[in-house]
Protein backbone atom coordinates (compact mmCIF):
# COMPACT_ATOMS: atom_id res chain seq x y z
CA UNK A 1 0.00 0.00 0.00
CA UNK A 2 1.13 3.70 -1.19
CA UNK A 3 0.90 6.46 0.90
CA UNK A 4 0.83 9.61 0.05
CA UNK A 5 2.28 12.89 2.03
CA UNK A 6 -0.44 14.74 3.34
CA UNK A 7 -0.67 18.52 3.40
CA UNK A 8 0.13 20.16 6.73
CA UNK A 9 -2.66 21.02 9.21
CA UNK A 10 -3.42 23.33 11.68
CA UNK A 11 -2.71 20.72 14.60
CA UNK A 12 0.70 20.33 12.92
CA UNK A 13 0.99 24.57 12.75
CA UNK A 14 0.27 24.48 16.51
CA UNK A 15 2.56 21.92 17.37
CA UNK A 16 5.08 23.59 15.53
CA UNK A 17 4.97 26.85 17.22
CA UNK A 18 4.70 24.99 20.79
CA UNK A 19 7.84 22.70 19.73
CA UNK A 20 10.80 21.98 22.26
CA UNK A 21 14.12 23.68 21.57
CA UNK A 22 16.74 21.97 19.36
CA UNK A 23 19.21 22.68 22.04
CA UNK A 24 19.97 24.13 25.66
CA UNK A 25 21.51 27.41 23.97
CA UNK A 26 18.81 27.85 21.39
CA UNK A 27 16.09 27.66 24.83
CA UNK A 28 18.51 30.28 26.53
CA UNK A 29 18.89 33.00 23.87
CA UNK A 30 15.16 32.78 23.58
CA UNK A 31 14.49 33.06 26.72
CA UNK A 32 17.03 36.11 27.58
CA UNK A 33 14.48 38.83 27.47
CA UNK A 34 11.84 38.12 29.40
CA UNK A 35 13.65 36.47 31.81
CA UNK A 36 15.70 39.96 32.11
CA UNK A 37 12.48 41.87 32.45
CA UNK A 38 11.26 39.32 34.85
CA UNK A 39 14.78 39.75 36.96
CA UNK A 40 14.57 43.79 36.37
CA UNK A 41 11.21 43.70 38.01
CA UNK A 42 12.24 41.90 41.08
CA UNK A 43 15.80 43.70 41.78
CA UNK A 44 14.83 47.03 40.27
CA UNK A 45 18.26 47.40 38.96
CA UNK A 46 19.59 46.98 35.28
CA UNK A 47 23.11 45.28 36.63
CA UNK A 48 22.02 43.17 39.25
CA UNK A 49 18.91 42.04 37.01
CA UNK A 50 21.78 40.63 34.20
CA UNK A 51 23.70 39.34 36.52
CA UNK A 52 20.81 37.31 38.12
CA UNK A 53 19.96 36.27 34.13
CA UNK A 54 23.67 35.36 33.66
CA UNK A 55 23.96 33.40 36.90
CA UNK A 56 20.91 31.45 36.03
CA UNK A 57 21.72 30.48 32.73
CA UNK A 58 24.91 29.43 33.90
CA UNK A 59 23.29 27.40 36.19
CA UNK A 60 21.40 25.96 33.41
CA UNK A 61 24.32 24.35 31.87
CA UNK A 62 24.93 21.72 34.59
CA UNK A 63 20.96 20.60 33.48
CA UNK A 64 22.03 20.39 29.66
CA UNK A 65 21.24 16.58 29.47
CA UNK A 66 17.69 16.90 31.24
CA UNK A 67 15.19 16.53 29.26
CA UNK A 68 13.90 19.77 27.22
CA UNK A 69 10.39 19.75 28.59
CA UNK A 70 12.09 20.49 31.68
CA UNK A 71 14.13 23.36 31.19
CA UNK A 72 11.30 26.18 31.35
CA UNK A 73 10.38 25.59 34.94
CA UNK A 74 13.69 24.85 35.95
CA UNK A 75 15.08 28.16 34.56
CA UNK A 76 12.68 29.77 36.36
CA UNK A 77 12.90 28.27 39.23
CA UNK A 78 16.59 29.34 39.19
CA UNK A 79 16.35 32.75 38.50
CA UNK A 80 13.71 33.25 41.36
CA UNK A 81 15.81 31.98 43.59
CA UNK A 82 19.00 33.36 42.33
CA UNK A 83 16.76 37.46 42.34
CA UNK A 84 15.14 36.53 45.77
CA UNK A 85 19.05 35.88 47.16
CA UNK A 86 20.32 38.87 45.59
CA UNK A 87 17.22 40.99 47.45
CA UNK A 88 18.08 39.68 50.70
CA UNK A 89 21.63 40.68 50.20
CA UNK A 90 20.87 43.89 48.87
CA UNK A 91 18.57 44.10 52.26
CA UNK A 92 21.12 43.13 54.58
CA UNK A 93 24.07 45.24 53.22
CA UNK A 94 21.74 48.31 52.53
CA UNK A 95 20.40 48.67 56.00
CA UNK A 96 23.91 48.83 57.37
CA UNK A 97 25.91 51.03 54.80
CA UNK A 98 23.21 52.85 53.47
CA UNK A 99 23.91 57.00 54.00
CA UNK A 100 20.65 59.24 54.51
CA UNK A 101 21.00 60.92 51.61
CA UNK A 102 20.82 56.91 48.94
CA UNK A 103 17.35 56.61 51.34
CA UNK A 104 15.69 59.58 50.32
CA UNK A 105 16.22 58.49 46.35
CA UNK A 106 14.59 56.41 44.40
CA UNK A 107 16.15 54.34 41.62
CA UNK A 108 14.13 54.38 38.37
CA UNK A 109 14.79 52.32 35.54
CA UNK A 110 16.66 52.81 32.59
CA UNK A 111 14.77 53.75 29.52
CA UNK A 112 16.79 52.23 26.14
CA UNK A 113 14.23 52.62 23.95
CA UNK A 114 12.06 55.56 23.57
CA UNK A 115 9.39 54.25 20.88
CA UNK A 116 7.99 56.01 18.08
CA UNK A 117 6.64 59.32 19.48
CA UNK A 118 7.46 61.95 22.70
CA UNK A 119 4.20 61.61 23.63
CA UNK A 120 3.77 58.36 23.49
CA UNK A 121 6.73 57.36 24.96
CA UNK A 122 6.05 59.82 27.89
CA UNK A 123 2.68 58.04 28.10
CA UNK A 124 4.47 54.35 27.69
CA UNK A 125 6.99 55.44 30.89
CA UNK A 126 4.52 57.05 33.40
CA UNK A 127 2.36 53.80 32.68
CA UNK A 128 4.98 51.58 33.29
CA UNK A 129 6.66 53.02 35.68
CA UNK A 130 2.73 53.08 37.81
CA UNK A 131 2.84 49.57 37.14
CA UNK A 132 6.29 48.76 38.35
CA UNK A 133 5.70 50.82 41.64
CA UNK A 134 2.52 48.52 41.98
CA UNK A 135 4.44 45.25 41.46
CA UNK A 136 6.41 46.79 44.91
CA UNK A 137 4.20 47.10 46.99
CA UNK A 138 2.86 43.78 46.18
CA UNK A 139 4.46 40.70 49.01
CA UNK A 140 6.69 38.79 46.82
CA UNK A 141 4.94 35.74 46.25
CA UNK A 142 2.29 37.62 44.71
CA UNK A 143 4.58 39.81 42.77
CA UNK A 144 6.79 36.40 41.41
CA UNK A 145 3.01 35.02 40.39
CA UNK A 146 1.79 38.39 38.69
CA UNK A 147 5.04 38.70 36.83
CA UNK A 148 5.24 34.52 35.67
CA UNK A 149 2.01 34.31 34.64
CA UNK A 150 0.80 37.81 33.57
CA UNK A 151 4.02 39.43 32.29
CA UNK A 152 6.13 36.15 31.28
CA UNK A 153 3.06 34.53 29.71
CA UNK A 154 3.88 30.95 31.79
CA UNK A 155 0.87 28.12 32.19
CA UNK A 156 0.10 27.38 35.47
CA UNK A 157 2.12 24.26 35.95
CA UNK A 158 5.17 26.05 35.02
CA UNK A 159 4.48 29.12 36.97
CA UNK A 160 3.81 26.81 40.17
CA UNK A 161 6.55 24.59 39.76
CA UNK A 162 9.11 27.78 39.51
CA UNK A 163 7.85 29.22 42.09
CA UNK A 164 7.56 25.70 44.07
CA UNK A 165 4.28 25.77 45.19
CA UNK A 166 0.95 24.19 44.13
CA UNK A 167 -1.01 25.63 40.95
CA UNK A 168 -3.66 26.17 43.05
CA UNK A 169 -1.60 28.47 45.99
CA UNK A 170 -0.37 30.47 42.43
CA UNK A 171 -4.10 31.11 41.73
CA UNK A 172 -4.61 32.50 45.23
CA UNK A 173 -1.31 34.90 44.70
CA UNK A 174 -2.33 35.60 41.58
CA UNK A 175 -5.81 36.80 42.01
CA UNK A 176 -4.56 38.74 45.06
CA UNK A 177 -2.33 40.51 43.06
CA UNK A 178 -4.38 41.17 40.69
CA UNK A 179 -6.85 42.82 42.70
CA UNK A 180 -4.15 45.29 44.72
CA UNK A 181 -2.82 45.98 41.49
CA UNK A 182 -6.62 47.30 40.16
CA UNK A 183 -6.76 48.83 43.38
CA UNK A 184 -3.44 50.98 43.27
CA UNK A 185 -4.07 51.49 39.92
CA UNK A 186 -7.21 52.91 39.86
CA UNK A 187 -5.83 55.80 42.77
CA UNK A 188 -2.73 56.40 40.89
CA UNK A 189 -4.80 57.53 37.74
Amino acid sequence: MLVSPSLPTLADAADAETALPVSLDTFLAGIGPRAFRFAEAGLRQRDDALDAVQDAMLRMLAYRDKPAGEWSPLFWSILRRRVVDLQRRRGFRLQFWRSSDELAGDHDIDWADPGPGPAQAHEQRDQYAALVKALRGLPARQREAFTLRVLQQLDGATTAAAMGCSEGAVKTHLSRARQALQQHLEIEL
